[in-house]
């Protein structure tokens, strides 16, 4: 009996032993699942924090792509309105002022920003003479931006038709340091030759600029130089204005001369033209880069000895470059000149060669120093050698020429002669190194 008390008790002994081994284990394992949980529950909080984070992120993108929408939205608006105001300010202006029985010789723009005194004085100089010819050169104010008093300004004269450039695109230069100006003149210049070009239908445009005088004969000059644009493709633009058109370097209103240098500043192009520059038009200086053979492609321009054009715009892009020495000394023509019944003939290419040459080959070659004396001594036309840009440079500083070139030509040049008046009546011929052979003329 003790035995089996002895082996009952072993029995429980073990059975305890085993239990407490088996509430150890799974004591361990409660506390390894515990501390697993606890990770877990950690790496959640840190997790639902940072999606948390995320999604302000996103919420707070997400408003301002909504508010850019708006924005964007509301310039679109207001582009779409003053496209349409401006559209129907052209087809009133066009109805009002082209004559449906008149074919216009050519639009006139005046090219227009941010100057509404500027443009008063030009507008009021335009129309004292247009007026009488508005169907054959209907008038146009392009503006580039939206500067109220110029916009203003425009729409205060019933006598032109009011066109407004509006660019949003942002201006990246080419070469750090560059005005933005003229990148955004550039695109004006284009908008504002397609829509006449294209969307108007002119075949020739005059272009003005916002700080010009015109002379009396400006429309009857341009309405004769028109026919001889047409005739001559050898002539890419007629223009108005003489780089070295100063009062003491002109006398002759009723002349003029072809140019391999652009002289822009009030000029007329034709439509075929055009449609060959606007494919190319550049990104900025676009009128440096019509001086440039690869785009003239060896074409001339037609210019006047008097200026048709005076420019008052000491303040401007260019900042007044040259203002007080070559601008404002110009004389504007104020003779009223009967274009319509001279004979521009004489100006055809082959024509002219032969003209301009029994000129040059008639004049009296000076050499040496005291080029000024030596001028003023023989009273007569007179012919000047240079051999090279420095050459020239140095002895239009002793005259007070333009010194500037532009791609290898001299301004006013033709065949590398530059010509300018002394002493009233005398013509000096600067005469560059190979211009003889070119006019055929002998030097012996």
């Amino acid at each position: 009996m003790k035995k089996i008390l002895c082996d009952f008790r072993f029995l429980l002994f073990l059975a305890a032993a085993a239990f407490i081994y088996i509430q150890m284990r799974l004591f361990a394992t409660q506390s390894q699942y515990a501390d697993r949980l606890a990770d877990a529950i950690e790496s959640e909080n840190q997790c639902t924090s940072q999606l948390r984070t995320l999604i302000d992120q996103i919420s707070l993108q997400q408003g301002q792509i909504v508010s850019l929408e708006e924005e964007k939205q509301r310039l679109e608006q207001e582009c779409g309105q003053l496209k349409v105001l401006v559209q129907e300010l052209e087809r009133k202006g066009l109805g009002r002022l082209i004559d449906k029985e008149q074919v216009p010789v050519a639009a006139v723009v005046i090219m227009a920003c941010n100057r509404a005194d500027y443009l008063e004085r030009t507008v009021k100089s335009i129309l004292k003479y247009q007026s009488s010819v508005a169907s054959k050169f209907p008038l146009f104010v392009s503006q580039d931006g939206s500067h109220p008093a110029v916009k203003e300004k425009a729409l205060s004269y019933d006598q032109l038709t009011y066109m407004q450039h509006l660019d949003y695109e942002p201006v990246h230069t080419d070469r750090p340091g560059e005005l933005i100006a003229y990148y955004k003149i550039a695109r004006h210049y284009k908008w504002a030759l397609d829509g006449l070009f294209y969307k108007h239908n002119f075949s020739r445009v005059i272009i003005l600029e916002d700080d010009m005088e015109i002379a009396p004969d400006f429309f009857d000059y341009f309405e004769s130089a028109a026919a001889l644009l047409d005739k001559d493709k050898s002539i890419m633009a007629v223009s108005s204005w003489n780089d070295n058109g100063q009062k003491q370097f002109v006398h002759d209103p009723k002349v003029l001369y072809r140019s391999d240098f652009f002289p822009g500043l009030g000029w007329m192009l034709a439509r075929s033209t055009w449609d060959e520059l606007s494919p190319k038009w550049p990104k900025a200086y676009w009128d440096d880069w019509l001086r440039l053979k690869e785009n003239h492609k060896d074409r001339q321009f037609i210019r006047p000895e008097v200026c048709r054009t005076y420019n008052f715009g000491e303040h401007g892009s260019s900042l007044g470059q040259f203002f007080k020495q070559y601008l404002e000394p110009i004389k504007l023509n104020d003779v009223l000149v009967d274009w319509k019944s001279m004979d521009l003939n004489y100006l055809i290419e082959d024509k002219y060669i032969k003209h301009f040459a029994d000129i040059v080959k008639k004049a009296k070659p000076i050499r040496g120093t005291d080029l000024v004396l030596k001028a003023r001594n023989i009273g007569g036309d007179v012919r000047i050698q240079y051999n090279d840009q420095p050459d020239f440079e140095r002895i239009a500083r002793q005259f007070g020429i333009f010194e500037e070139w532009k791609d290898g030509v001299p301004r006013t040049a033709y065949k590398g002669i530059v010509v300018f008046r002394y002493q009233i009546l005398q013509r000096i011929f600067l005469v560059g190194p190979g211009s003889l052979v070119q006019l055929g003329v002998n030097d012996s």
